[in-house]
């Protein structure tokens, strides 16, 4: 995958029709902090982060990075979504250099449900083809997250293959805007 680096970062504003796709910034940093604190949302991530850690550790912009996208709905942050080059020590890859993206996203609970996820990964993904055209992008979830499962297959994510990490089965899919256009 060529590296987000050279794309300037953060782009434009990104606009669909509920949600806006853009950096973050200084105002974001509750929200932050309320999604990795969430039970909920850490279910299939490792679990949630102790509070009083996140509000030592979580810097005054955070998410500042090339390929981190806040999710604001009505002017406030409800999730975000990431891409960000696939660590080739992890199992899963399309690629025999193991050079994929990969797609992240994560939601507040109050959020879930209303088809905001889908909405900002495609909004996210339209925007990594035409800034890599032709480059595939993978997405990993547990089996046991029927949710993220729904919304890969709505992408237009194709699985690859299943395997075991962080102690449960994994499910690998890839998207490419060569397959997925139209």
């Amino acid at each position: 995958m060529t590296e987000l680096i050279p794309v300037p970062w953060p782009p434009a504003p990104i606009r669909t029709e509920r949600l806006v796709l853009r950096g973050s910034e200084a105002r974001d940093r509750a929200a932050f902090i309320e999604l990795f604190a969430s039970p909920e949302v850490g279910t299939y991530v490792g679990g949630a982060r102790p509070r009083d850690e996140l509000e030592r550790a979580v810097p005054e912009v955070p998410g500042r990075r090339p390929g981190v996208f806040v999710v604001e709905l009505d002017g406030a942050m409800i999730g975000m979504t990431t891409l960000d080059p696939r660590d080739a020590e992890r199992p899963g890859h399309v690629r025999p250099d193991a050079g994929e993206a990969e797609l992240g996203y994560m939601f507040l609970p109050q959020a879930w449900g209303r088809g905001y996820a889908t909405e900002a990964c495609a909004a996210a993904l339209d925007w990594f083809s035409d800034t890599h055209p032709g480059e595939p992008v993978v997405l990993s979830a547990q089996t046991a997250n029927v949710a993220s499962l729904r919304i890969a297959e709505k992408l237009g994510f194709t699985e690859v293959e299943r395997f075991e990490e962080y102690g449960a089965e994994q499910w690998f899919g890839v998207w490419s805007s060569v397959t997925s256009a139209g």
